[in-house]
Parts: C-alpha cells; sequence; structure tokens
C-alpha cells in the first residue's frame, strides 16, 4: 500500500449522548483467538505472489471456514505485477453471512504480503519476502474471528473479503497498489451490495494507535464519525481523535469504483512515527498483541449489531 504523509490536524468528535451501558458489547472478541491466526498465517511463510505461503493460503483459509460450514467463493483475476514484471493470477476470497438479508455491511482486509522488504535500512535484506504478521495478517485475523462469533447469528447481512494483490505497487506510485480491491469494485461478485464497507489493515501493532485515515474522513464523514464515536463511548483507547494521514489502501477501490462508503482502520505508525517494521523483515509475530486485536474487533461487532 502507498502511504502519503501530510500535515496532521488535531479535531474534536462531538461525544454521542447514548451511554456506554445502552450499547451492545456482549459480542466477546477473543484477541487470543486471533492473534494465534496471525501466527498461524505466518507459519505459512511469506504470502507474496509466487511463494509456497501464497499458494498455501487459499487452502488454509478454505479448512478455517469448512469447520464453520461457511462457504468460501473465490474470485480470479490477472493482473501485472509491477514488482515482479509479469502477468499474474490473483484470488480474492469472500464469504456472505445470511446472503439473504438485503442490508448488508463488507468488512475486508487483505491477505498477500510484500513481495520485498524494500523498506529495510540495511540493503542486503531489501530483496527478502516480508513475512507479514501485521501488513497482511492482522485484519485478516480480526475477520477470521469475527467469522467464529457470527457463525450461528441469523440476524446480521456481513460479507467478509479476503483481497489479494494489495501489496504489489510501486512505491510512489500509489494507483499501482490494491490490485484485488480494484477488480473486485469493477466486477462486483456479490449479489446485494453491501451500504458500506470497512478495511482493517495494521491493527495488530502492540503500540496500537489508530488516527482517522484523511481520505476517510473526507469521503465519508458521518461514517466515520459514527465509528470513532462508538470507539469512545466503548473505552478503546486505542482510537484517536485526529485526522493523520492519507492512505492508498482498498478503501479507494471500493469508494470510487464500486460506490461502496468505505472507511480505512489503519496503524501506519508501526510501532512509531520515527521508526517503522513495515514492509521490512521485522514484521513478525512479536510485534503484535491479542490486545489490539481485540481493540478493533469489539468496534467491529458492536457497530454491526448497532447498525
Amino acid at each position: 500500500m502507498k502511504k502519503l504523509y501530510l500535515i496532521t490536524i488535531l479535531i474534536l468528535l462531538g461525544c454521542s449522548s447514548k451511554s456506554i451501558n445502552e450499547l451492545n458489547i456482549s459480542h466477546s472478541f477473543d484477541g487470543n483467538r486471533a492473534y494465534s491466526y496471525i501466527i498461524e498465517q505466518c507459519d505459512l511463510g511469506p504470502r507474496s505472489p509466487g511463494l509456497e505461503g501464497h499458494q498455501n493460503f487459499e487452502k488454509y483459509l478454505l479448512g478455517f471456514f469448512e469447520k464453520l460450514n461457511m462457504e468460501v467463493r473465490t474470485q480470479n483475476f490477472k493482473y501485472f505485477n509491477l514488482l515482479l514484471n509479469q502477468e499474474m493470477n490473483g484470488k480474492n476470497f469472500y464469504v456472505s453471512l445470511n446472503p439473504e438479508i438485503s442490508r448488508r455491511i463488507l468488512l475486508g482486509a487483505h491477505w498477500d504480503t510484500r513481495s520485498f522488504a524494500d523498506e529495510e535500512i540495511d540493503e542486503a535484506k531489501r530483496k527478502q519476502p516480508v513475512l507479514g504478521a501485521n501488513d497482511g495478517a492482522s485484519g485478516v485475523a480480526v475477520l477470521m474471528e469475527i467469522a467464529n462469533i457470527l457463525s450461528n447469528s441469523s440476524t446480521v447481512g456481513v460479507d467478509l473479503v479476503f483481497f489479494d494483490a494489495e501489496d504489489v505497487g510501486i512505491k510512489g506510485e500509489s494507483e499501482t497498489f490494491a490490485e484485488g480491491s480494484k477488480y473486485f469494485s469493477k466486477n462486483m461478485p456479490l449479489k446485494i451490495k453491501p451500504e458500506k464497507a470497512i478495511i482493517v489493515d495494521m491493527v495488530g501493532d502492540k503500540r496500537l494507535n489508530l488516527p482517522i485515515e484523511r481520505y476517510s474522513f473526507q469521503k465519508n464523514k458521518k461514517f466515520v464519525l459514527d465509528l470513532w464515536e462508538l470507539a469512545e463511548r466503548l473505552g478503546l483507547k486505542a482510537f484517536s481523535k485526529m485526522i493523520k494521514y492519507e492512505i492508498y489502501d482498498d478503501h479507494i477501490p471500493l469508494n470510487d469504483l464500486a460506490q461502496i462508503p468505505a472507511v480505512d482502520i489503519i496503524d501506519f505508525d508501526y510501532p512509531n512515527e520515527f521508526y517503522n517494521y513495515w514492509h521490512t523483515t521485522e514484521d513478525t509475530p512479536d510485534k503484535c498483541s491479542p490486545q489490539s486485536l481485540a481493540q478493533v474487533g469489539v468496534l467491529l461487532l458492536n457497530y454491526i449489531h448497532e447498525n
């Protein structure tokens, strides 16, 4: 994904009068179980295109949802991988919970990882693939745990989408990223178009800090405020009341091409704004935590049931 830092602007989010006691916070998100999914994904190895881990992820995901008696559908596509300078096959996976319900929300994450650790300080490591514990596996882990919780629910319409080829772009060229979500948005496979979408990406950082992503706010101000105000009422301290950076991520094709209002929940300061494990060989499970995953999962579950 292409990250572009802009000037930080602090804003105040008006608190709703709705009390936390009125919210449905009984949904039990198991951060430890979600964290185990990060480890399992990383045990497959880097999931960058062309590698064995990328090939084995499909079997891993299908096996997980088979245990939940949920059907995984695959959207195959072709794209030109600029990092590897060749045409490649990509695979988006999606699972529709209660597909007959007309009011739906899409929850998405990318499952692929970066082919090269091009942000490494050590030049000798820049040709190594990235394990992607946070940048890739953390968002997928949150969606997997949400699937566990909602597997027996008959009251919500949720589409879980796992995008491929998000991290295949050239540094400095934003629109060369997010190939999977571009294809998905142009060739919508869902029978009922979701009313909204939330992308979760890089949400496992031990020092999790989730400011408002600028593009999300510009396109969908009320949606963003609803989410961050809910986080405040739930006491989820990782969510920060500021607009910080603009990021080209999977929410942009959903917004611009599919016309689905989409918000990106992401912590790019991993672990802080002065040093970053992003796109390096240091993006490993020990940098992530169950508590961080749980904050994001609790917000999503409460938002789903309140809307």
